[in-house]
C-alpha cells in the first residue's frame, strides 16, 4: 500500500496518476478525497487529529505527505508540527517510508540565487522557520536510526489544473482576461519553477528507489530559468493575447494585503522575486537521467489544459 496525505492537493491528484506505474494499491487520503485511478482506496480524514493520522498510515509502505495547508503564517505554525510528528509516529509504529515534498523557504537568502541540496538552512521569514523545523523533525528521525524518509524539495511550480500557483493565478488567469499579468518587485530577474506534472513523476520514483531514502531531493525543473518578463511573454504568445505587465513594488503587496488575504502573506516572501532564484535539481537529473519539461512545453501544456 502506497498513501498519500493530502490527495486533493495540487500534487497529490497528479502524484495518484504516477504511481499506477508501481502499485495497483493507492490510498487516497483528505477529508474528501476522490478517486484518481479505480483501484483507489479512499480514506476521508481530518489529519489535525494524530489517532486518524496513525489510521491513515497503517498496512502503508510508503507514505507520501503533500499535504497543503491554507497559506497563513498562524495556520502553519500551529498545525505543520503536529502534522510531522503525528506522520513521524505513525511511519515508524509501521515501519513505512516517509516521502515529504517541501519547498525552499529554510534556505539562506544568499543561497536563492543558486540553490542545490547543500545550501545552508537559515531562513529568512517565519514561513521559512516552520519548514527548517518540520524538515530538522524528519532528519533527527533518520539520523538516530529510527526513519526511512527522503524529502523531495520542489521551487515555485506551474502546471496545469493548477489553481493555487502564483504562476497560474497572477499571470495565465489575469492574461484569460484580458488583463495585465502580475508580477512581484523585479520582472528582470530570473525565476525557476517546477512542473507539476515532472514534480509528481519524480516524487513517485524516489518513493519507489530504495537507495533514494535518507537523503534530500530537488525535483527536475528546467535549468534555463527566465526573468518574469520572458515568462510573461512566452505566455502570452502562447495564449495569442497582449503581452501586458504589471509589477507590483513591495509598498504596493503591503497595501493590496491590507484587503486580499493571500497577499497580506507575501510581504515576508519577497525576498525571492528582488534577485535571481535559481533551482539547481542536476542531482536528480543526473542520477535518474531524467528529461526535464522545457518551459516552453510547460507553458504551452498549461494554457492548452
Amino acid at each position: 500500500m502506497q498513501t498519500i496525505l493530502g490527495a486533493n492537493g495540487t500534487i497529490g491528484s497528479v502524484l495518484a496518476r504516477e504511481l499506477v506505474n508501481y502499485t495497483n494499491k493507492i490510498r487516497l487520503v483528505s477529508r474528501y478525497p476522490r478517486k484518481v485511478n479505480e483501484s483507489d482506496e479512499l480514506f476521508p480524514a481530518d489529519l489535525s487529529n494524530p489517532a486518524v493520522v496513525d489510521d491513515a498510515v497503517k498496512d502503508s509502505e510508503v507514505v507520501y505527505l503533500v499535504v497543503g495547508f491554507d497559506y497563513k503564517l498562524k495556520v502553519w505554525e500551529e498545525k505543520w508540527p503536529k502534522l510531522m510528528k503525528a506522520t513521524i509516529d505513525a511511519c515508524i509504529k509501521y515501519k513505512a517510508r516517509l516521502v515529504f515534498f517541501d519547498n525552499v523557504y529554510m534556505y539562506d537568502i544568499n543561497a536563492i540565487p543558486h540553490m542545490t541540496e547543500e545550501s545552508p538552512v537559515n531562513p529568512p521569514s517565519r514561513k521559512g522557520e516552520v519548514r527548517k523545523k518540520i524538515a530538522q523533525m524528519i532528519m533527527e528521525e533518520v539520523k538516530a536510526g529510527k526513519l526511512l524518509a527522503l524529502i523531495a524539495r520542489s521551487a515555485d511550480f506551474y502546471g496545469p489544473d493548477n489553481n493555487k500557483s502564483f504562476v497560474n493565478e497572477m499571470v495565465y488567469k489575469n492574461l484569460l482576461k484580458g488583463k495585465a499579468a502580475n508580477w512581484f518587485i523585479d520582472a528582470d530577474k530570473k525565476h525557476s519553477f517546477t512542473y507539476t506534472p515532472d514534480a509528481a513523476k519524480a516524487t513517485a520514483l524516489l518513493g519507489n528507489t530504495n537507495d533514494a531514502f535518507n537523503t534530500i531531493w530537488h525535483l527536475p525543473t528546467d535549468k534555463n530559468p527566465l526573468t518574469g518578463r520572458e515568462f510573461i511573454e512566452l505566455f502570452s504568445r502562447e495564449m495569442k493575447t497582449a503581452n501586458k505587465l504589471f509589477v507590483m513594488p513591495l509598498w504596493l503587496v503591503k497595501i493590496v494585503g491590507l484587503f486580499v488575504p493571500d497577499l497580506k502573506e507575501m510581504p515576508e516572501m519577497m525576498y525571492q522575486y528582488d534577485r535571481d532564484y535559481f533551482f539547481d535539481s542536476s542531482k536528480f537529473e543526473q542520477r535518474f537521467n531524467f528529461k526535464t519539461t522545457t518551459y516552453q512545453e510547460g507553458v504551452r501544456n498549461t494554457v492548452q489544459q
